[in-house]
């Protein structure tokens, strides 16, 4: 199943996407006298998501053909982010080797570089991503992100997938020349709005043969910036889930931005995007907010 949440007339509301269009729930409960939650935080809150895909898989997908008429064009749509307001946001810095090269840093080896963003950083597919006043130098990275189903903690390795949603496409942002004054000042250089982008799309696990063999490309004005397997990251999505559920607590829509194969620098005019197999892809333009501060 993939979920999104469409932007209709000022109200965020959770779809189910189905072939070329989005299917809202608020209608699917309307028409087929379901009790669905109707924003996808609180069907993550709720524990409704495992319901509805099984109800979506056992039938559910047929009923909804009826609602064509009432269903939004997947073109025509105004995609929000996937909600707003998860308790954490965890972003995974120098994953992959390569990128750790990139920046002429040695990628972590015994435990994951982790870190918080702040939720007043999300934006959702098409959002304008803003250049702070305070950098000269920002960079965007394309990333798989995980998204939490189950609150949990102490999640054994190979259980990792019970606690887990489904998957999502992401773009992360770093003023990296902030960053590059000192270490201590990645939480600010990572935290400035419009620096987390997320969505257009949640898929759900069943939807997905091989979490290891998808991948991940930073697109930059549409040419491919840097691409590699999630089986090549050093932490694998199976290890962030249990490492991070033995530190603290999880919940449902908590997220882990599980690090880039390449960052890419943007400028005034760009446009860059996540893209990963089989998902929807996720772009944003970009907008340098001292081209109106002159």
């Amino acid at each position: 199943m993939r979920l999104a949440t469409i932007n209709i007339k000022g109200l965020e509301t959770a779809a189910i996407v189905q072939n070329s269009h989005a299917f809202v729930i608020a209608a699917i409960n309307e028409a087929l006298g379901m009790n669905w939650q109707t924003d996808l935080l609180s069907i993550l809150r709720h524990d409704q998501i495992r319901l509805l895909n099984t109800w979506y898989r056992d039938g559910g997908m047929t009923r909804i053909d009826s609602l064509y008429e009432a269903a939004i064009p997947l073109a025509q749509a105004r995609f929000a982010p996937l909600y707003r307001n998860p308790r954490k946001i965890f972003g995974i810095g120098l994953n992959y080797v390569d990128h750790a090269a990139d920046l002429n840093e040695k990628a972590p080896s015994t435990e994951p570089a982790s870190f918080f963003k702040p939720d007043t950083t999300i934006i959702g597919a098409g959002d304008e991503i803003r250049i702070p006043l305070q950098s000269k130098r920002t960079t965007a990275e394309a990333e798989l992100g995980i998204i939490f189903g189950k609150e949990c903690r102490d999640v054994p390795l190979e259980n990792w997938l019970e606690v887990v949603a489904g998957f999502t496409t992401i773009l992360d942002m770093t003023a990296e020349d902030i960053l590059a004054r000192n270490p201590r000042y990645l939480t600010l250089s990572k935290s400035f709005e419009t620096f987390f982008c997320f969505g257009p799309q949640l898929v759900t696990p069943d939807e997905i043969e091989d979490v290891m063999a998808l991948k991940v490309a930073t697109i930059h004005n549409g040419d491919v910036h840097g691409e590699n397997v999630v089986a090549n990251m050093t932490f694998r999505p199976d290890f962030l889930v249990s490492f991070h559920s033995q530190v603290m607590k999880m919940y449902p829509g908590d997220i882990i931005s599980t690090g880039t194969p390449r960052a890419v620098r943007i400028r005034h005019g760009d446009r860059v995007a996540c893209r990963i197999d089989g998902f929807a892809p996720l772009e944003c333009p970009v907008v340098d907010k001292k081209e109106n501060h002159q």
